[in-house]
């Protein structure tokens, strides 16, 4: 198996401001995973990897308190939802990382690894996690499409593939054809989405339908 993907460090200290909310909430709830999240891979590895989903960053009670992506909070609850709907994850998700949900032939990585606080990033934080990015993008040998939740995740999916976003804006229900790769977008499954309307649970599952249809053609 090829070894593509870089993860930083429990500690790492590329943001200050990441790093030091971090320590801050080690300090007030060390039951927690508190850390930079490593992505969600299949049983299988990278290898098997045709469909990377690509979100923000972790949720204060969500991954950073579980240490798995779209875990422990309702936008994982929409999304693991959706996978197991259309083969790409089994199991059943019960929102704990030891819940025993797999994925199929997809991997879950966030543009920025840590918690941001109220859950913003500032520039600087999301260009310097590119690099934890950019190997998943580039590296994995069968990835052929890969769905960017929201415009952030989508900005910084394009950058790392050395794009312009002004050629590929960021548009709900886009899909941009990259050497390779084929890029989906979607607004991002945060519960402040779908409780004003922004993103349907049909919106969403059409998005996985054109994926479905892709990745079987």
């Amino acid at each position: 198996m090829t070894e593509t993907l870089t993860e930083p460090g429990r500690n790492c200290p590329l943001c200050p401001r990441l790093k030091d909310f971090r320590d801050n909430w080690r300090g007030r709830e060390p039951g927690w995973f508190n850390a930079p999240v490593p992505a969600f891979l299949p049983p299988e590895g990278e290898d098997a990897v045709r469909l990377l989903v690509v979100g923000l960053a972790p949720g204060l009670r969500g991954a950073n308190r579980t240490g798995r992506p779209f875990t422990g909070d309702y936008a994982g609850d929409l999304l693991y939802s959706t996978l197991i709907r259309f083969g790409l994850a089994r199991g059943q998700f019960l929102a704990r990382p030891d819940d025993g949900l797999e994925l199929v032939g997809t991997a879950i990585i966030n543009a920025v690894r840590c918690v941001p606080p109220e859950n913003k990033p500032t520039p600087a934080e999301i260009t310097a996690c590119r690099q934890f990015l950019t190997p998943a993008l580039t590296g994995l040998p069968k990835l052929r499409a890969v769905l960017a939740l929201g415009a952030i995740a989508h900005q910084s999916t394009v950058r790392a593939f050395g794009q312009r976003v002004a050629a590929l804006p960021f548009k709900h229900g886009a899909r941009y054809d990259l050497d390779r790769v084929a890029l989906f977008s979607s607004y991002h499954c945060s519960r402040y989405n779908t409780n004003t309307g922004v993103l349907t649970e049909d919106m969403f599952v059409s998005v996985f339908s054109e994926i479905d249809d892709f990745l079987r053609n």
